[in-house]
């Protein structure tokens, strides 16, 4: 697991995959509600201009001297619901980001959100 007081260190190093390629850079962390423990990481990608930022979730994540290297291929990584650079994760789009990775929703009892930037 790795926790929130490690990953702040790495805004801005490359995020790559399993197989070394790298997806972008490290923008942000969200942390799931209910744990305050890390959960995603949105990733910088795209063109000059075309920026955006897509989530990739951060089990079986590990940290490297100059990365942060995740479980999921590129590729998926990329076609994931996406948010522009200065942007908010809207609530209602939230579920759409797990499902890209099937990964339960589990919001709030109350239906607070599940993840927060930190």
């Amino acid at each position: 697991m790795i926790h929130m007081a490690d990953i702040r260190d790495w805004r801005n190093h490359d995020v790559v995959d399993a197989g070394g390629h790298k997806i972008g850079m490290l923008e942000a962390i969200y942390v799931n509600t209910s744990s305050d423990q890390p959960a995603m990481a949105t990733v910088q990608v795209g063109l000059p201009g075309r920026r955006r930022l897509v989530f990739v979730p951060l089990d079986d994540a590990t940290v490297g001297p100059d990365y942060v290297k995740v479980a999921q291929d590129r590729s998926l990584v990329k076609r994931c619901p996406s948010i522009g650079p200065d942007d908010v994760l809207p609530a209602g789009d939230e579920p759409a980001v797990f499902e890209h990775y099937g990964i339960a929703y589990q919001p709030g009892a109350n239906g607070e959100r599940q993840l927060a930037r930190r």
